[in-house]
């Protein structure tokens, strides 16, 4: 499958509809960023039942705003509708496969009901020091 372009307006809808997105948040000034490039491309066709998609930065500020991009390029992977990594930098074609099949290896219940549990307790927590 070919790399697709994010911008604001197919971001949530490509989010939701697919299982994983593997998000390369870039800009064209940035040489890190165009040498991550072809490792990217080659990844995405080695992983084609992935949606790899890039967001350039400069043209799309808001998005790099929300997800508080602070340093480019930046790898964001999504199952489920769920942020499983979000680093700064750029990785070897070995660590990206490694890492696609870690984010495959997860029981997404479990993660589901994690989270869940985290929303519970509320934004402090069980134990965050509150008087009751």
């Amino acid at each position: 499958m070919a790399v697709i372009e994010l911008t604001k307006e197919n971001f949530e809808t490509t989010i939701n509809d697919n299982e994983v997105v593997i998000v390369d948040f870039w800009a064209p000034w940035c040489g890190p960023c165009r040498g991550f490039a072809p490792i990217f491309e080659a990844a995405s066709d080695k992983h084609p039942e992935h949606v790899f998609a890039k967001v350039n930065t400069e043209a799309e500020q808001e998005l790099a705003g929300y997800f508080q991009i602070r340093s480019i390029p930046t790898l964001m992977v999504f199952r489920e509708q769920v942020i499983l990594y979000a680093e700064a930098g750029s990785l070897p074609g070995n660590a990206l496969d490694s890492l696609i099949e870690q984010v495959m290896g997860l029981d997404m219940e479990q993660v589901h009901k994690d989270i869940a549990a985290q929303h519970a307790q509320g934004p402090g927590g069980p134990d965050d020091g509150a008087a009751a």
